[in-house]
């Protein structure tokens, strides 16, 4: 069963869609420095580029829902929104970044293309409509003790703003203590409310306070449940990476090594295409 196609949502000069060619929308956790961060999303819209692949480029300012009170949240709004927009007006490609209060919203639409709502988050109803007054494209993050069909509720939220550029994100249900698993039925379940899906492959391998004070994950899986995905039909893929995510601020254990993009992309290109010809 593929996902339904339902309305695309226009992103910059992307066309997001389930029956579009997918998206890749990738960055570091976190923003660590203007010079990272023009370095990797430099390194990205290259390798996207050669393989006709479009391109969002992501990463937060605050990671606000980390594990312990001792760990790295990030660089800051005021900080974080000037270095998203330098990327932005570099390299002409859009950027998504989370938001976590009603207030940042407005404030953070002015920098950035995408508005992300974290899962933890999904179903706080003065967020979602602060973010869709803003008329931004929204992802929402799948929460992880949500059913899929739940996120209809959660999308009309937005909708209700007279704004339905809205993606919907799969990443990982709870299974049991610090494990996530992922249920491909709930792709084109999800796609069955007219929104783009989005498919988050490396959070959906991310094990939650897995470390103890902070989230394990099994990065050598990410590729595996993103061709699966891509299998299935989705419109765009949700992927973390880092030069050297061993030694990155979060999220290093599920983050994808940026050299290793590029083959995996092309691949992905490939089950892409496949798929999308034969529906």
């Amino acid at each position: 069963m593929t996902a339904p196609v339902g309305q695309p949502v226009k992103v910059g000069n992307l066309l997001i869609g389930n029956d579009q060619p997918f998206v890749l929308i990738a960055g570091p956790c976190q923003i660590e420095s203007a010079v990272h961060a023009l370095e990797t999303a430099a390194a990205l819209k290259e390798q996207c580029e050669s393989l006709g692949i479009g391109l969002i480029y992501k990463s937060s300012y605050d990671k606000a829902n980390r594990t312990s009170l001792s760990s790295q949240r990030g660089i800051g709004l005021r900080d974080g929104l000037d270095i998203l927009a330098r990327v932005r007006e570099t390299y002409g490609i859009p950027v998504l970044t989370d938001v976590h209060a009603p207030e940042q919203c407005a404030q953070v639409a002015q920098a950035v293309d995408v508005l992300q709502i974290p899962a933890f988050l999904c179903r706080q109803t003065d967020l979602l409509i602060a973010a869709g007054e803003t008329g931004a494209a929204i992802n929402v993050k799948k929460g992880q003790f949500l059913a899929p069909w739940d996120m209809a509720h959660v999308a009309a939220k937005i909708a209700a703003t007279g704004n339905r550029n809205i993606m919907l994100c799969e990443r990982g249900t709870s299974f049991g203590y610090n494990t996530l698993v992922n249920d491909m039925r709930g792709l084109p379940i999800m796609a069955q409310d007219g929104y783009p899906v989005v498919f988050d492959a490396t959070h959906s391998v991310q094990q939650p306070g897995g470390l103890g004070g902070a989230s394990g994950g099994q990065r050598e899986f990410a590729p595996v449940v993103a061709r699966a995905a891509l299998a299935v039909g989705v419109a765009a893929l949700f992927i973390e990476t880092h030069q050297d995510p061993d030694h990155a601020p979060s999220d290093g254990p599920n983050m994808l090594p940026l050299a290793s993009m590029p083959a995996l992309l092309q691949r992905f290109r490939q089950i892409d295409d496949l798929i999308k010809s034969t529906t």
